[in-house]
This record gives C-alpha cells, sequence and structure tokens, in this order.
C-alpha cells in the first residue's frame, strides 16, 4: 500500500527570507514574493518540511482554522506540495552558489556634451579583455540616432550581449516613432529609457529579452538621480538572489566611465582609481580596494539585515544615510522593516543631513 502523503514541503526555489517583523517567501522560479507571518514559516524545518498530521493533531479547533488559512495561502501561490518523508530527500536544498566567467559582468558609461570617451578603445579593447557582455549608457545632453548608431557599430562586432540605454528624449532629432523603428533593428538592445520627456509613456512594448521603450517626464541632468530603492527594481531570480548572499549586487564586478572619464566602481561615486584615457580597466579591476565594495553585502548594511527583502533588493552605496558609514543603509529607501511600511524617503526628517551633504535639493 502506498504511503499516506501526510508531509508537506516548500518547492526548492521557494525561499523564505527572514526579517525582523515577518518573512517573505520568495518564488525565484516565478519571480514573485510572498509575505508571510513568522509563525507560518516557523513550522517548517531547515529543509523545508512540515509533519502537517502531526502538527495538526495539537492544535485546538481554533489553531486548526488558522493553520488551513496558512496552508491554504501556500497552496494558492503553489509554494508547497505533498509528499512522504522518503519522497521529500529526492527535492535538495537549491545551492546558494554563485559565480560568473567574467572580471567584470556590467559597465556603467556616463555620457554629457563634454564628455570625450574613445568608445571603440573602451568597448573593444577594455571591456572586451574583461569578458564584460553588459553595458549601460546614461546620456545626459541631447543626441542624436546617428551618435547611437555610431555606438551600435561598434558593439554589433564585439561580444557585447545586451545594453541598455538611459538618454535624453529629443523631439528636434527624433521623433518617439523613429527612435521605436531605430531600436527595433538593434537585437541587442535591451532596454530604453527617454528622460526630460513631455509625459510618461510607453513608447514600444517589451517582449522577450526586451523590456520596452519608456518616456518619462524626470529630468536626469547628471548621476545624482540613481540609487533609488523601490518594489519595482525587485530582482526575483536565482541569479540575484544566490549572489546577494556574499556579494553586493549593485556593484559587485561592476566598473564605471564617468562624463569626465574617470573610473569608478559607480559613477555616482567619489573615489576614481584613474582616467581612462591614462589607465587600464584590467589594472583597476585588479586593485584590491576596487574589490572592497563588491563583498558588502546586505546583511552587513544597517537597516537592510533586518529587512525580508534584502536578497531582492538592489543597493546603493553611493549615497547613504552616513556619509562617513560605508555599511550605513541606503539614503533613497523609503522602507522601513520595522513597521512594514514604505513612506517617501526624501521628507523623512532623518534623512535631511544626508541630502544637503551630497547636494540634492534641486532634484527633489
Amino acid at each position: 500500500m502506498k504511503p499516506k502523503q501526510t508531509y508537506i514541503k516548500l518547492f526548492s526555489n521557494c525561499i523564505p527570507v527572514k526579517g525582523i517583523r515577518r518573512f517573505v517567501i520568495c518564488d525565484l522560479q516565478r519571480t514573485l514574493y510572498i509575505p508571510v507571518p513568522h509563525s507560518l514559516v516557523n513550522l517548517f524545518d531547515r529543509n523545508g518540511l512540515l509533519d502537517a498530521i502531526a502538527f495538526e493533531r495539537k492544535l485546538d479547533l481554533e489553531e486548526k482554522k488558522i493553520f488551513k488559512e496558512y496552508i491554504d495561502l501556500l497552496v494558492k501561490y503553489e509554494l508547497i506540495f505533498y509528499c512522504t518523508k522518503e519522497e521529500a530527500k529526492h527535492f535538495p536544498k537549491l545551492s546558494m552558489e554563485w559565480d560568473y566567467p567574467s572580471q567584470i559582468t556590467n559597465c556603467i558609461i556616463d555620457i554629457s556634451t563634454f564628455s570625450n570617451h574613445n568608445y571603440s578603445h573602451i568597448l573593444n579593447a577594455e571591456l572586451d579583455t574583461l569578458n564584460c557582455r553588459y553595458l549601460e549608457f546614461r546620456h545626459f545632453s541631447d543626441s542624436s540616432i546617428e551618435f547611437w548608431q555610431y555606438l551600435m557599430d561598434i558593439i554589433n562586432k564585439n561580444e557585447i550581449k545586451a545594453i541598455d540605454i538611459i538618454m535624453k528624449d529629443c523631439p528636434d532629432e527624433f521623433s518617439h516613432e523613429t527612435f521605436a523603428n531605430w531600436v527595433s533593428k538593434n537585437k541587442k538592445i535591451r532596454c530604453v529609457t527617454l528622460h526630460s520627456s513631455k509625459e510618461n509613456k510607453e513608447i514600444q512594448k517589451p517582449n522577450y529579452g526586451f523590456s520596452g521603450v519608456l518616456s518619462i517626464i524626470e529630468n536626469l541632468s547628471n548621476n545624482v538621480h540613481c540609487g533609488v530603492i523601490h518594489q519595482a527594481y525587485f530582482s526575483i531570480n536565482i541569479e540575484s538572489f544566490t549572489e546577494s548572499q556574499k556579494y553586493n549586487t549593485c556593484l559587485n564586478r561592476k566598473i564605471s566611465i564617468d562624463i569626465n572619464g574617470e573610473i569608478k566602481n559607480c559613477p555616482s561615486m567619489a573615489k576614481s582609481y584613474g582616467n581612462i584615457q591614462d589607465t587600464k580597466l584590467l589594472d583597476v579591476v585588479n586593485d584590491p580596494e576596487f574589490q572592497k565594495v563588491w563583498h558588502i553585502k546586505k546583511d552587513e548594511i544597517t537597516k537592510c539585515k533586518d529587512c525580508e527583502f534584502r536578497h531582492i533588493c538592489t543597493d546603493c552605496r553611493a549615497y547613504i544615510e552616513n556619509p562617513n558609514d560605508i555599511y550605513s543603509a541606503p539614503l533613497k529607501c523609503g522602507y522601513n522593516p520595522y513597521t512594514c511600511e514604505w513612506e517617501e524617503w526624501s521628507t523623512n526628517p532623518l534623512k535631511q543631513q544626508a541630502i544637503d551633504y551630497y547636494g540634492m535639493r534641486e532634484i527633489l
């Protein structure tokens, strides 16, 4: 006779993350998260297994009702399955190891009217040496389709896999329709955001592997605008989740070039490791000082270490609440893990001194 499936097990890709007030169960396969109380997750052992029948025998009628509501919630979101104790052994925990076959995974290049970047050298010689495959351009001034085509002519001949573009909307240079048609012909472009636009609008819809073309009203005139922490920017997947266990998911294996050619961990950070005109990116990457911020994980950052979202959230070390403490919480985060509430970060009285320190009044 087949044994009854009286045990409940969390799917291996559904991982609970403990915050100070509650858990979230992160479904890394379907890229979603479900907030749940401590009391629910604490029912499972460290392997994500619960003997449902044995546990239910200990409960009174009211407790059984609550227990059923808990289980119904997990079933609704398909986070659990029923099995025997023996069957559960065939579903091991997901490995939390992370690695990537390159010295640098991504690069940001900031551009303004006065930038004097040697794009061919940077894209072909410097980044190719590092086996960098993902690139983001952030252009704060007016530009033309001809300029972007010049860059794409270089990129289409090298090993860069995908690029994101943040650029100023220039209606005198191109219409949205013309620009969308141009984007559709360049398959390495993954996402485009047109800032300083007249309206927030979806110009080109996303499809498989392509996040679309958006226009936004916000005027991104410099790099002070980056570093916002928001639910919309959560990254719920195996790669980000596993990387976050030991590394900073914003800065790990990232290199950047600001508008003046200064080489940094992030264009918004103050420290420069040399200028691209006379410094090789490989030499910077091999500098232990440059790599230090790679290892600042959320489990070590003030407030973040108490947050249930820490393994799916982004981070910012450029703008922090206490500029003298590299482990301080991100300045532009409005989430309070002690109340489980989101608020407008820029109006928080405790953040005003840091806002003035970074000269952010003009963007608020």
